[in-house]
C-alpha cells in the first residue's frame, strides 16, 4: 500500500497518506512513471514533502496548482509545511 500520493506530474510535493519516518524510501507513480524519494525527516499523515529541491521563492505546486511559496530552500524528502511555506491562497494582497 502506498504511503504517499502525487496527483499531477508538475507537482513538486507529495502528500503523506500515512506517517512516514526518516530513512524510508517512498515510491510514487504518476503517468506511468515511478519515482523514488528518500525521506529525510518525519512526515505526519496528511502533510507534504518535497519531491525535489525547492528553492527559496519558488512556488509550491500541489494538484497542479500553485498553493504557496517557499520561504527557504527545501531539500528533497523534507517536510513542506507552515515553517517553510508562505500561503498564496485566501490573501487579499495577492491577485491571480
Amino acid at each position: 500500500m502506498p504511503k504517499a500520493l502525487i496527483i499531477n506530474s508538475i507537482d513538486n510535493v507529495a502528500t503523506a497518506i500515512a506517517d512516514i519516518e526518516p530513512g524510508e524510501v517512498i515510491s510514487l507513480k504518476i503517468e506511468e512513471k515511478t519515482r523514488q524519494v528518500n525521506i529525510r525527516e518525519r512526515i505526519p499523515f496528511g502533510h507534504k514533502f518535497a519531491l525535489k529541491k525547492i528553492r527559496k521563492g519558488e512556488s509550491i505546486v500541489k494538484y497542479g496548482e500553485k498553493i504557496g511559496r517557499a520561504t527557504q530552500d527545501i531539500e528533497s524528502g523534507f517536510h513542506v509545511h507552515i515553517h517553510n511555506v508562505e500561503s498564496l491562497r485566501g490573501r487579499g494582497d495577492i491577485k491571480g
